[in-house]
């Protein structure tokens, strides 16, 4: 079983009388890109400014590898990497340079800076662009440096605020790429509210609305579908649906189609097609209807579905 990187349990963030983080729960595995989807203000960035450290939460705990962030913060925050939504770059510096200090403030010995400096550009496709000033970097090139510093000291989670923001197509897909490489050596969170990301990149998904952790899942578990299309010959009364064990509600959508909706649906579409047959109803199609991010992100924040945080297995 994958170790635990990341334990936050209950954190709750005021500001003056606004609850922008309220009892929010973040795991963590070894191996995991974890995706903390949410619209702009959601709370994501408070979230994740206090998992870092550099922020502390009104209430609730942090457990980094097995150090509490509030009271053992140097042990704890040695085995962090953290892009914030800005990257903290100094334009007037090299490249090398500034990894160079940023190695030094992550207490990188002074024998192995060289090493991990050339580790991290390599990770970060920036071996040819050591001597390069940043302020000449293109944006995308910049967000590489961006992780570049945060992963120099080779920490087991690297957390990453919005890594895409204002990049175009091309830059896009490099970085998510490259998220994906990195998500081999280390535990990941990235936070976003781009949905394509999310799918395109992580394996667990996170979704926090108004302060609030709505969902909390793999995602194969979100793929998993609850919906099924039935295409019949005949129109029938769509609660002679609701017989068939596993279907709890029957929607017509027209004379001839329904909806069927149901905890476990996928695993019963053999028995769902056998009733039908013997109802000689004229079965047409029986398809599942894949969950997606969009579905279930728009439901969430428009409060059409219930809270479902639960722990991903």
């Amino acid at each position: 079983m994958s170790s635990t990187l990341i334990d936050a349990q209950h954190l709750h963030r005021y500001y003056a009388d606004t609850h922008a983080v309220n009892d929010v729960c973040i795991e963590l595995r070894q191996g995991d890109i974890l995706g903390l989807l949410g619209p702009n203000g959601a709370g994501k960035t408070s979230c994740m400014q206090m998992l870092c450290g550099s922020l502390a939460p009104s209430s609730g705990q942090i457990t980094i590898k097995q150090f509490d962030l509030l009271e053992q913060p140097a042990q704890a925050k040695c085995h962090i990497g953290y892009l914030p939504d800005k990257p903290p770059l100094y334009h007037e510096l090299t490249v090398d340079e500034y990894l160079d200090y940023v190695a030094r403030l992550r207490k990188v010995s002074k024998a192995s800076i060289a090493a991990q400096r050339n580790k991290s550009k390599q990770q970060c496709g920036l071996s040819q662009h050591g001597k390069k000033l940043i302020g000449h970097l293109s944006k995308g090139y910049q967000q590489r440096l961006g992780i570049a510093q945060a992963i120099i000291h080779q920490p087991d989670i690297i957390i990453l605020d919005e890594p895409t923001v204002g990049l175009d197509p091309i830059q896009i897909r490099e970085i998510r790429e490259l998220i994906g490489e990195l998500g081999a050596l280390h535990g990941i969170i990235l936070s976003t509210h781009i949905l394509p990301e999310v799918q395109a990149v992580c394996n667990r998904v996170q979704m926090i609305h108004q302060g609030r952790s709505l969902f909390n899942k793999s995602m194969q578990q979100l793929r998993q579908s609850n919906r099924v299309l039935l295409q019949l010959e005949q129109a029938i009364d769509a609660t002679e649906l609701q017989k068939i064990p596993g279907v709890d509600s029957a929607q017509p959508l027209n004379q001839q189609q329904y909806l069927l909706e149901g905890a476990q649906l996928q695993d019963t579409l053999a028995e769902i097609s056998r009733y039908c047959v013997e109802k000689n109803w004229g079965l047409l199609q029986i398809q599942l209807q894949e969950n997606t991010l969009e579905q279930i992100f728009i439901g969430l924040s428009s409060g059409d579905a219930t809270t479902q945080d639960e722990d991903a297995a």
